[in-house]
């Protein structure tokens, strides 16, 4: 009994243990807190990052163009029919000339001829049936003006890549701050929600006593009861958009979804005070999609003189080390070698090449002005984009102070209302429209909190001040 007894213990524990592992990490963040985590998580930011890593590594690869290049080569040939030259047969050349000659056979005394199994020719191989070869080859670039030009375009194409990473943080960061505030808004929503519940049912449960007793009709509870079930109905439709939200933020964030996040942070806690910055003293050149643009010209650039230097000469030098052993026996071979050095300097010289070039060099320069006209449209846009949305922030930031005001006097209605109705001067049909339109202004001030905010992030942006 006591080993089976320690075995199902030892189950129980590790079940547990497992249990415990599998449950799902909680995070309590702050705004600040959901930014680390997605600079650290988030994929396309890791993937830009990447890229900046694949850039640096193409510029060193660049840089090792013009260092000096060794390789080795090593070959083994075995020949199954070696080639064969035919050669004059000796024999058969010395029998014709005394064929010709009519020299006697001192024998027989007969004309000596030539016989009949004596060929003309011969098949004579030079050819070793193995050669084995090595050979060591360096070679060294001396100089090749589109090679320096290259140089200098890899280094820009890495400082492209790395304003390529600061690019998207600044879109992550606005994607998470977005989808952070509209967690933050919706859960103030769902407590005054919450509270406006817990109103109804009192109200509703006087109303119940006051109809039982015979001082208000059956129609007044009816008309609250569908406040109530209307209101129980958005809170839930909340609570659900709520969870959706949370998870879109985990998404931006690059959490995964299974993960628990908790917003540490309320509407309350936050300042929507912020005033429209003055905009003379803002230069959209300093936008990073203007930077980054301004970057790509710099590399159309380096490319127009990178062809442009195609017409001019090349230098390089090489080297070449290698032994060779031959015979017609396999283990003779490598035996006794035979060295073969060469070092030399090679001379590229470009003398025609029926238009190439130059058709290199126009499609460079069409490429550079299309860069230098979509600079141009692009700063326009940007302008325009900094004018639109310090009109939005400013449209929002006045319909939040409107829509504020609203829902304080939708309040006053409703307490004024109660009253008047608790006192047998007002019915109840007035505190069930007062509580409606309470609920639609405070519906319609959140909605306007939540775009104030957005357009104060796409505000923020439009001012380049998320660049640093």
């Amino acid at each position: 009994m006591k080993p089976l007894l320690t075995l199902i213990i030892a189950g129980v524990m590790t079940s547990g243990a497992v249990l415990a592992q599998e449950q799902p990490q909680t995070h309590v963040f702050k705004l600040e807190d959901c930014l680390n985590y997605a600079y650290t998580h988030q994929s396309n930011l890791q993937n830009a990052k990447l890229d900046e890593e694949i850039a640096k590594s193409k510029v060193k690869e660049t840089i090792a163009i013009g260092l000096p290049q060794v390789d080795g080569t090593v070959s083994f040939q075995h020949f199954i029919n070696s080639p064969v030259v035919p050669f004059g047969n000796p024999t058969y050349e010395m029998y014709r000339i005394l064929e010709n000659q009519h020299v006697k056979n001192s024998l027989t005394n007969a004309d000596i001829t030539i016989p009949g199994d004596v060929p003309a020719t011969v098949d004579i191989s030079f050819q070793p049936k193995n050669i084995f070869t090595g050979t060591i080859q360096i070679t060294q670039l001396l100089f090749d003006g589109t090679y320096l030009m290259g140089l200098k375009a890899a280094g820009v194409y890495k400082e492209l890549s790395s304003k390529n990473v600061k690019r998207t943080e600044i879109d992550t960061r606005i994607a998470v701050s977005k989808a952070y505030y509209n967690v933050i808004v919706y859960n103030a929503f769902q407590n005054t929600l919450e509270s406006t519940i817990d109103r109804l049912k009192e109200t509703l449960k006087q109303t119940e006593a006051l109809n039982k007793s015979g001082m208000v009709e059956k129609i007044d509870v009816d008309r609250l009861q569908v406040l109530l079930n209307n209101a129980e109905t958005q809170k839930r439709n909340l609570d659900r958009m709520a969870e959706l939200n949370t998870n879109l933020l985990k998404f931006q964030m690059g959490m995964p979804i299974g993960e628990q996040l908790v917003v540490n942070e309320k509407l309350d806690d936050m300042k929507l005070d912020a005033t429209l910055p003055a905009l003379e003293s803002v230069k959209v050149e300093n936008r990073i999609e203007y930077s980054m643009l301004q970057t790509q010209k710099q590399l159309l650039e380096y490319d127009l003189k990178r062809y442009k230097l195609a017409y001019v000469p090349s230098v390089g030098a090489y080297a070449s080390f290698g032994q060779t052993g031959q015979n017609d026996a396999f283990y003779e071979t490598f035996k006794k070698f035979f060295p073969t050095n060469i070092v030399g300097v090679n001379f590229t010289i470009p003398i025609w090449s029926s238009g190439q070039r130059k058709q290199r060099i126009n499609q460079a320069k069409f490429n550079l002005n299309k860069t230098v006209n979509d600079m141009t449209s692009l700063k326009n846009s940007l302008e325009l984009d900094l004018k639109a949305n310090a009109i939005t922030f400013q449209n929002n930031k006045d319909q939040v102070e409107n829509q504020r005001k609203n829902m304080d006097l939708a309040s006053e209605v409703v307490r004024v209302s109660k009253i008047k109705y608790s006192q047998g001067v007002g019915s109840s049909l007035e505190v069930t429209t007062a509580e409606s339109d309470l609920r639609t202004s405070q519906n319609n001030y959140y909605t306007a909190v939540y775009d104030a905010i957005l357009a104060w992030i796409d505000l923020q942006k439009a001012m380049g001040n998320y660049n640093n």
